[in-house]
């Protein structure tokens, strides 16, 4: 069997569930991997075989998506051509994280594709969305990458194709501890903004993570580190809460590791507002913006209530739905062995 897998390279998300689910699949399947989107996927570089510019967001400086910059990233003709340029001869079904390129080409050519992918949750009308819908964005969900079936992630099971969150083993392994920082994730705001915010704020110590950053500083009880994987495992291990935006991963990561948690979703990024209505539901501390928030910070800082999810995916029961779903729809195939080891 071969499978081509689509990964969506922006955001971290993507690329962490693969490195837990390609392994397991390898298992069973030849498996290359299409990314785009992004630039680089540690830990997964042996399965890539096809890199494309693909589709992103672009975000401004103070937290929002700019429509200026995506529209002028946006690469129309080179997109179209990639999806009818890609050969799928060879797959007997495509797996999609939201990867639009290996979807499109899959279901423009009449082959299987199983979406994989936090954003297939919300092909459910029970998955929470905020009190004001948006009709495009809902549009753009359904139809950013399409496939036949649906494997969702989410932090709860809110229909009977949606999967609790897949933890990546990084964060499993780490030791936990409680120390008097806030480690700070919030990737649409320049550092800069976030040093003027939290500065008033010296109760605790901040760690501000920021692709912005291109060396360590320091600034009384601040501290500014640029990206860093290791950097950012240590600090939220030990640190007394955790401020990120709405993305579905870092959110659920924070309450896997039992820490107090604030999320403020990125402007006009609808998934993030419909990942805050679930966040507000299940009892996390959501805010539209920082600016004029500085009480509500203060006062969450004061909290001692502590949201934690109540499971997590186990990556070798989600590999084997995805081949039984890969499978029943790919009529081409027909490898016994293979099948009855994915039911």
């Amino acid at each position: 069997m071969k499978i081509l897998y689509g990964i969506q390279g922006t955001g971290h998300g993507h690329i962490s569930r693969a490195k837990e689910l390609l392994p397991e699949l390898a298992k069973y399947a030849s498996v290359d991997v299409i990314l785009s989107g992004g630039d680089s996927a540690p830990g997964i570089e042996k399965f890539i075989a096809y890199k494309k510019d693909g589709l992103s967001l672009a975000y401004d400086n103070n937290g929002g998506v700019s429509m200026v910059k995506t529209l002028f990233d946006l690469r129309p003709i080179s997109f179209v051509k990639d999806v009818n340029t890609i050969s799928l001869k060879q797959y007997d079904f495509v797996v999609s994280d939201y990867e639009p390129i290996s979807a499109w080409a899959a279901k423009l050519k009449n082959i299987p594709c199983v979406g994989l992918s936090h954003q297939a949750s919300f092909l459910s009308h029970k998955t929470p969305r905020p009190v004001h819908r948006s009709g495009i964005a809902e549009s753009i969900l359904q139809h950013f990458a399409p496939a036949q079936s649906a494997i969702g992630f989410h932090f709860k099971r809110y229909d009977s194709f949606v999967e609790p969150p897949i933890i990546r083993s990084p964060i499993k392994n780490l030791r936990v501890q409680d120390g008097n920082h806030i480690t700070v994730y919030l990737s649409a705001f320049h550092h800069e903004v976030l040093k003027d915010i939290f500065a008033p704020i010296d109760e605790v110590d901040w760690h501000i993570f920021s692709p912005y950053c291109k060396r360590v500083n320091e600034l009384r009880n601040m501290k500014v580190y640029p990206i860093s994987n290791q950097l950012f495992l240590d600090s939220v291990a030990s640190c007394k809460g955790v401020i990120c935006n709405a993305g579905f991963e870092t959110c659920a990561e924070a309450m896997f590791l039992g820490k107090k948690l604030m999320a403020i979703p990125i402007q006009n990024q609808y998934e993030q507002q419909c990942n805050a209505a679930a966040l507000k539901k299940m009892g996390v501390m959501t805010l539209a913006g920082l600016q004029g928030n500085i009480d509500n910070i203060r006062a969450w800082l004061e909290m001692e209530q502590i949201v934690s999810i109540s499971e997590i995916a186990d990556p070798k029961e989600v590999v084997e739905k995805v081949l039984k779903k890969g499978t029943k729809s790919a009529f081409k195939y027909r490898a016994p062995e293979l099948v009855a080891s994915a039911g």
